[in-house]
């Protein structure tokens, strides 16, 4: 188990754990939660040996093996999938071994290292490897691709892959879905419910937590606390301690007559029985959580458009790619005022490519993007934080956006999105990804846009931070357009659905797990190939079984050889001197009286050789016998 007693730990003068003290259990799989900088990165720095606590202890079993998520990835020239395998330390350590005892020929060291890697199934590894790389979105011809060729986000993922390769027993994972699409994250959440060992996991996808997590560790006040449950439950938990601990009761009240609102006035809109229900259960959850957040830093909302035409943008048989390549074709779309739509669609299938070509970023290379003549967009990319100036401020961002709004409107508005005193005036240079992807929407909610375009927005943004965007997300009176691997954001926000899928987009009939059915099936559908594409892909699943078993074969095979190698060579030896033997006992100097000592001592010897020749000759032929039963 993980011990942590009268544990405190400082960064620089800042004391960020203090006296704590924290037991987890082999298999429990615990989300890591607290606002940013309280120092939950800091304690994983500590749990992976990278830094000693001030006082008290850190006990975790000297023989647990852990794995985390390196943050860098060195641009190599290995494959992608020699680097992930490269997470299983234990058969890296085995091979080298047996390479080294190979050089050294050591037929005893090469057999035991054989039998260890037999026990690990090392003939699986790169099945396992590609499995991996395969559920993280990875194509199956860029797992022979060097490291060095993917981009930054991709190589992450390769770290991912890497840290779940290695078979640990405890794996810290600090905020594993960003970056991923919501059928990668399916699949993560899957994988690590699967996964046997001790999880301790950093997030801010609420969805995530809940479906994964048996316990909940809060990082607040200097102090560790434990609640038994999901990430939910921890909410209740706590919004139930905080109102026993605080008088909030009016604020609380306020947020609940505002989501009842938002219910009342969504069941009024939406137009599908069965997708109404899941959006009620939805806000029925935010009501629920809603008193955890009363201390929420963040208090912004999006001010009323000054004009909402209808329709805001239509799409008219577009085609739309790079260069002369479409990516999506036959668009035949239209946003309605008021519009709240979801995106779907598996990674690389052209989301943000669609996401781009309604902002106008993108023009189509056939048809017609018809926008309202008064459309004003607000559109936050995936690498909006890029467009941020490094040397600049939040409240000097805000002055070019606004040049003739007063100061201190500049400074109020900034505060609600917690820039406060010299927060608003440092450069946003060395602000972590949380704060300037607060600052970019910041930047957009001041547009007062009509028509809203969110690519991936919760990135780098807490818990806190996310209910405050969901809330006033609820309450924006344009159009709005989500891409999010976030599923509460989609649920809460959005009553209708595209799907993006075989080279075009279009209206989803169905909800979120409608959605996940509809790709369990359709994984199913594309696991079932017919006629030619049958045939082949059933030769290469027997080509990919019969290298497999010639692994197998080759791991069970080689310590026989060796031993068969050893045997043989110890015979000649023997032979060698058996004949040495007989030659000198041939001779008539051997019957000299000078030689009497000699001539006993060979025939003794002689006798051994025999006998011991006759125990290697038996041994000798059981293993040949076992190598021709494994061949035949």
């Amino acid at each position: 188990m993980i011990q942590l007693k009268n544990l405190s730990l400082r960064r620089g003068v800042k004391e960020l754990i203090k006296n704590a003290s924290l037991t987890l259990n082999p298999g429990n799989k615990a989300g890591l939660t607290g606002a940013n900088g309280t120092g939950k990165s800091t304690l994983f720095a500590l749990l992976m040996g990278e830094l000693s606590s001030d006082t008290g202890e850190a006990l975790i079993p000297p023989t647990w093996t852990i794995a985390h998520v390196a943050q860098e990835t060195p641009a190599l020239t290995r494959s992608a999938i020699d680097y992930v395998l490269d997470g299983d330390r234990e058969l890296r350590e085995l091979e080298a071994a047996l390479a080294e005892a190979e050089h050294a020929n050591d037929g005893e060291a090469i057999g035991h290292l054989h039998a260890e890697l037999g026990h690990i199934e090392a003939w699986s590894a790169r099945s396992r490897a590609a499995r991996l790389l395969a559920g993280l979105g990875f194509a199956t011809e860029a797992h022979e691709r060097e490291v060095a060729s993917f981009s930054g986000g991709w190589r992450m993922r390769l770290n991912l892959a890497q840290a779940l390769m290695c078979r640990s027993d405890l794996l810290l994972l600090d905020e594993p879905t960003n970056h991923l699409d919501l059928e990668t994250v399916l699949w993560l959440e899957d994988w690590l419910k699967a996964y046997p060992g001790t999880l301790l996991m950093i997030s801010h996808d609420r969805d995530f937590l809940d479906a994964i997590c048996s316990h909940i560790v809060e990082l607040a006040d200097q102090t560790l606390t434990l609640y038994t449950g999901n990430y939910s439950q921890f909410e209740t938990a706590r919004a139930e301690k905080l109102s026993r601990q605080q008088g909030d009761f009016e604020r609380q009240q306020r947020q609940i007559a505002h989501l009842e609102s938002f219910i009342t006035r969504f069941k009024a809109k939406a137009t599908k029985a069965r997708q109404a229900q899941s959006r009620v259960k939805a806000l029925e959850k935010l009501e629920r959580i809603a008193p955890a957040h009363v201390h929420s830093p963040f208090d912004f909302s999006f001010k009323t458009p000054d004009n909402l035409p209808n329709p805001l943008l239509r799409l008219d048989h577009v085609n739309a790619g790079y260069g002369e390549t479409p990516i999506l074709q036959r668009l035949s779309l239209s946003i309605e005022a008021g519009s709240r739509i979801g995106l779907l669609g598996v990674n690389g299938a052209g989301k943000s490519t669609l996401v781009k070509l309604l902002s106008g970023d993108l023009a189509p290379l056939s048809g017609e993007r018809i926008e309202a003549q008064m459309l004003k967009v607000g559109y936050f990319a995936q690498h909006q934080l890029e467009t941020l100036r490094e040397d600049d401020s939040p409240l000097g961002h805000m002055q070019r956006l606004a040049p003739d709004t007063r100061e201190q409107e500049l400074r109020t508005f900034l505060g609600g999105f917690n820039f406060h005193g010299d927060a608003a005036t440092s450069p946003v240079g060395p602000m972590s990804g949380g704060e300037k992807a607060r600052l970019a929407l910041a930047l957009i909610v001041w547009t007062r846009p009509n028509l809203l375009l969110l690519d991936e927005p919760t990135n780098h943004l807490d818990l806190e931070m996310r209910h405050a965007l969901t809330l006033a997300l609820q309450d924006f009176a344009g159009a709005l357009l989500v891409v999010s691997h976030d599923r509460s954001l989609l649920e809460s926000t959005t009553d209708t659905f595209w799907l993006v899928s075989d080279g075009t987009a279009k209206p989803f009939d169905g909800d979120l797990e409608d959605y996940r059915q509809w790709r369990l099936e359709r994984m199913a559908e594309t696991g079932k190939p017919s006629g030619e594409e049958a045939g082949a892909a059933s030769r290469k699943d027997q080509k990919r079984q019969e290298a497999e078993a010639r692994q197998r074969m080759s791991v069970v095979k080689k310590p026989l050889l060796a031993r068969l190698s050893k045997l043989e060579k110890a015979m000649e030896a023997l032979s060698r001197e058996k004949q040495e033997l007989e030659a000198f006992m041939a001779s008539e100097a051997a019957y000299a009286d000078e030689m009497r000592s000699k001539l006993a001592s060979s025939a003794k010897r002689q006798g051994e050789v025999t006998a011991e020749l006759a125990r290697i000759e038996e041994d000798w032929l059981a293993v040949q016998e076992e190598l021709e039963a494994l061949e035949g």
